[in-house]
């Protein structure tokens, strides 16, 4: 596999300027990256740089903390892809996941899923996984397997720690075949990214994707 294929070239710090995101813009380009991934604010900007480009555009919703109400966040997801995002990383709500809120877990998940997907793109589901346990991440599985999501991934890299492979092959082993699995926080080098992948990762999210493919 090529690793390009796989990486979502990211720019998530709050202080990231347009600048920044022409450049992202022209690396993933160049590089063939699967997607950039940039803040809400920047996705306009991404798409009209990569209107020629086969690089498809991500945005995080919820983020980081995902907290945020379900309207608000599917709110977050209409105007995502309204201004033209291809796929968005939302963060589940942990303070219900730590409650064993379930029901207002799976339905947050859900509407955020039926939001996406009565649009024609795809959702990435944020775990946050250095932050839960094995009980609670099982839970999430099963909510996620129900509802039929696109991706899940490991965490936003800012809560609990970054991906892990013990956790990567946790996700394997209890997520559906047809649910992929995106690695994201603490991958920088091409010896880490090859050990995920090999773990059964296909996407990886990082600032780091060029360092990875040189």
């Amino acid at each position: 596999m090529e690793l390009a294929s796989v990486i979502d070239h990211t720019i998530l710090r709050p202080d990231c300027s347009p600048k920044d995101i022409e450049t992202l813009c022209d690396e993933a380009h160049k590089h063939s990256f699967a997607a950039v991934c940039v803040p809400p604010y920047f996705v306009k900007d991404a798409v009209r740089k990569l209107e020629k480009s086969p690089v498809r555009v991500a945005t995080v919703i919820g983020y980081p903390m995902g907290y945020a109400c379900t309207p608000s966040k599917v709110e977050e997801v209409k105007r995502a892809i309204e201004e033209g995002a291809d796929e968005v990383d939302v963060v589940i709500n942990i303070c219900a996941v730590k409650n064993e809120h379930w029901t207002y877990v799976k339905n947050d998940i859900d509407s955020i899923a039926m939001a996406t997907h009565s649009r024609g793109k795809l959702v990435k589901v944020i775990l946050e996984t250095g932050l839960l346990s094995e009980d609670e991440m099982h839970q999430l599985c099963k909510i996620c397997n129900q509802i039929g999501v696109d991706f899940v991934k490991t965490s936003t890299g800012i809560n609990g720690g970054g991906a892990t492979l013990k956790a990567v092959r946790f996700l394997r082993e209890h997520l559906n075949d047809n649910i992929k699995i995106k690695a994201s926080g603490g991958i920088r080098n091409q010896k880490s990214a090859q050990k995920f992948i090999d773990a059964g990762v296909a996407r990886i999210g990082t600032s780091s994707g060029i360092d990875i493919v040189k």
